[in-house]
């Protein structure tokens, strides 16, 4: 059986994005896309909503010759991997494995992930805040950038309460921190997850 499972890169201060829009304060350094890489490859569904897959989808076609080794793996990786595109707007995907729905249905994706062999990834906090207040989030892992940058574009939306249980962390030595949690329903169980071994190397 496998989980829902958010991953995102955050600001202490908890944005994904600045105001202007920028993330180069989160870019990885070789170790910490590695550790991204391992903590991602287990996941063989990916899903997106529109501007994270406007984001994402150069993935796609990146010429590998010109990437480092953590980025050649994680293009791989993400060419490899089945994505879902949430929107209403969007006309096309473009990219390949790639299938576009109008909307999130939160009993389809928990079966999915209750067929699945790994993980199913979710990408962008407004899709993870969602599937989080339709029950169906299990896992939120995130690596904090050493920046507090003052508004943008929150790691989840303001106003939704999680109770979470620690399952993995990591320092890394450009001061980024890794942190990973499953999140505990109402009665206090926790769901099923991926394990946290890869997280606590």
């Amino acid at each position: 059986m496998g989980s829902v499972t958010y991953f995102n890169s955050a600001s202490l201060d908890g944005y994904i994005a600045g105001p202007d829009g920028r993330w180069d304060w989160a870019t990885p350094d070789a170790e910490v896309h590695a550790f991204v890489n391992d903590l991602l490859a287990a996941a063989r569904t990916h899903l997106y909503g529109r501007k994270v897959y406007d984001v994402m989808k150069v993935w796609d076609d990146l010429p590998l010759d010109d990437l480092s080794p953590a980025e050649r793996e994680f293009a791989l990786q993400w060419r490899d991997a089945d994505k879902i595109v949430y929107s209403k707007t969007l006309a096309a995907v473009t990219t390949r494995r790639t299938e576009l729905r109008a909307d999130f249905d939160p009993v389809a994706v928990r079966q999915m992930a209750d067929a699945a062999a790994g993980p199913i990834a979710i990408g962008g906090g407004q899709l993870a805040s969602v599937a989080a207040r339709a029950g169906v989030l299990d896992e939120v892992h995130v690596v904090i950038a050493p920046a507090h940058i003052g508004g943008g574009v929150r790691f989840l939306d303001a106003g939704l309460r999680l109770d979470l249980e620690l399952i993995g962390e990591r320092r890394f030595g450009n001061g980024f921190v890794y942190l990973g949690y499953r999140v505990l329903r109402g009665n206090g169980e926790t769901p099923f997850g991926w394990s946290a071994t890869t997280a606590r190397s």
